[in-house]
């Protein structure tokens, strides 16, 4: 008999219990004698929990598998530069597949984030470079129904919610022939994307990784299409782009 995939538990009580202490706490001098629970409570579970969604994601989106699973997660240091709050340690800790062909936080992919507050499954595009968002209003004003299909799935808004992102007021530049389009709407977007917010206690859960499976997996023909505008539009010799901030995720 085939052997069964190995199960995650789901993370022990001493999470939610680091970060809520973190959040009263949010300085080095607090967190650097604690970074060993950190790394045992959080960050190794969370590692551990990355390498089952790839195997998940061989089934139904390899592009989106990671093959080093620390490059998948986030650091737990913010980037407090050009931010007003100066605190040094997010308080949640998230995890990002994106498509291997293409830059990790200019293309569409799938989200998880772990905090004492929610568990956190997204996925689509949150911070497009102007060429990557160009690409999907080009795709989008060709072939609107498809992408309305995709986009409007009753099955897919069931579990994650209507589609999220800021958006322009009018439409944009060059776009101004699809004003009439039954995807104008979805032209004047800046972010593209969905999120369900799940109760804390999921996290604690060995139901976690199905609750983030079945969410993926109804999203992943709509990254896919997001995915597969941009690629279209890239030539096979261009070369990398320059690494972006990291998103708000």
């Amino acid at each position: 008999m085939p052997k069964a995939a190995p199960s995650f538990p789901g993370f022990s009580r001493k999470m939610p219990s680091f970060f809520r202490a973190l959040e009263k706490n949010n300085t080095r001098e607090w967190f650097t004698p604690r970074k060993a629970v950190f790394e045992a409570e959080v960050r190794g579970p969370m590692l551990e929990l990355i390498g089952l969604i790839n195997q998940d994601l061989k089934s139904f989106a390899v592009d989106y598998v990671q093959p080093v699973p620390a490059k998948a997660l986030y650091r737990v240091y913010r980037d407090t530069r050009f931010s007003n709050d100066k605190t040094p340690y997010k308080t949640h800790v998230g995890a990002m597949f994106h498509h291997q062909r293409l830059p990790k936080n200019t293309c569409a992919g799938f989200y998880v984030g772990i905090s004492h507050r929610q568990v956190d499954i997204a996925g689509g595009m949150y911070m497009p470079g102007p060429e990557e968002l160009a690409a999907v209003r080009e795709a989008i004003a060709e072939r609107p129904a498809e992408f309305l299909k995709l986009a409007n799935d009753r099955r897919l808004v069931k579990l994650m919610g209507p589609m999220l992102g800021a958006k322009l007021a009018r439409t944009p530049k060059n776009f101004e022939q699809h004003a009439d389009s039954p995807a104008a709407e979805f032209l004047r977007c800046k972010q593209i994307y969905w999120n369900a917010e799940l109760p804390p206690d999921v996290a604690l859960s060995p139901h976690l990784r199905r609750e983030i499976l079945d969410r993926f997996k109804r999203m992943a023909d709509v990254v896919e299409w997001i995915n597969a505008a941009i690629l279209a539009r890239r030539t096979p010799d261009e070369p990398q782009r320059p690494a972006r901030p990291e998103p708000m995720w």
